[in-house]
């Protein structure tokens, strides 16, 4: 499989400490992408490989998180993956952009927790990262939602140049999800070299709009905010 790294992390799965396996290829070019690295990266590993990873890093880890990239280009090997990490009764997670809901249906049941990229309002996808996938990502969030025993997590990455806070509070409305992250967007290692030259929003004024969203468009789950100056908030 196409293998990006790995490192042991107590940050990828809250609570947890976890294998962070990072899967390299994406069909997406988003512009504030931080991986770029990984996108076209052809370095290679074996599943027994992966296997002997995870063997290695047993008694200090809870979980394996599955990232990238995106990890359903190789949905299959993801798959073994998920497998392998139940069988040793460790937690697992998987990150995915939700563009390919009919390859996330079958590890669903393989899948403690997910988290989801939103990365704009479904139906304005192509014009804010140059990929008409809403209705896809769309689908594999209803899914995901719909899956009993499955904790979901909606993120979204506010970045001033390409969405504004009325492209935010859409997507508030329209999320399914146990927990929803509003992300700081940060300037450095982007794909976009005109996105360096973007700050990166004000922590105080996103705490002061992850308030408004709680308040009045998502009362009833649990809303976080991820900003450098701050780290990670619990928004009441």
């Amino acid at each position: 499989m196409y293998f990006g790294g790995s490192v042991i992390s107590s940050v990828d799965f809250h609570g947890r400490i976890a294998l962070a396996i990072f899967l390299s290829q994406c069909p997406l070019r988003c512009p504030y992408c931080q991986n770029g690295e990984l996108l076209e990266d052809k370095s290679e590993k074996s599943l027994e490989e992966v296997f002997k990873l995870i063997d290695d890093s047993f008694d200090f880890i809870d979980a394996v998180v599955i990232s990238g990239g995106e990890p359903l280009v190789q949905s299959r090997d993801v798959l073994e993956i998920l497998k392998y990490t139940k069988k040793l009764n460790l937690e697992t997670k998987l990150d995915t952009s939700g563009v390919y809901p009919e390859k996330l249906e079958p590890l669903l049941d393989w899948i403690d927790y997910l988290a989801l990229d939103i990365k704009a309002p479904f139906d304005r996808y192509n014009e804010i990262i140059g990929s008409d996938v809403g209705s896809d990502v769309k689908k594999s969030m209803e899914m995901a939602y719909n899956k009993e025993g499955l904790q979901l997590e909606c993120r979204t990455t506010y970045v001033p140049k390409l969405m504004s806070l009325v492209d935010l509070e859409a997507i508030s409305k329209i999320v399914q999800c146990d927990i929803f992250t509003l992300q700081q967007f940060r300037n450095r290692n982007v794909l976009d070299q005109s996105l360096s030259k973007i700050n990166s929003p004000n922590p105080i004024d996103m705490r002061e709009f992850a308030e408004f969203i709680k308040k009045y468009n998502l009362p009833d789950i649990e809303v976080q905010l991820k900003t450098a100056e701050f780290g990670d908030e619990i928004i009441e």
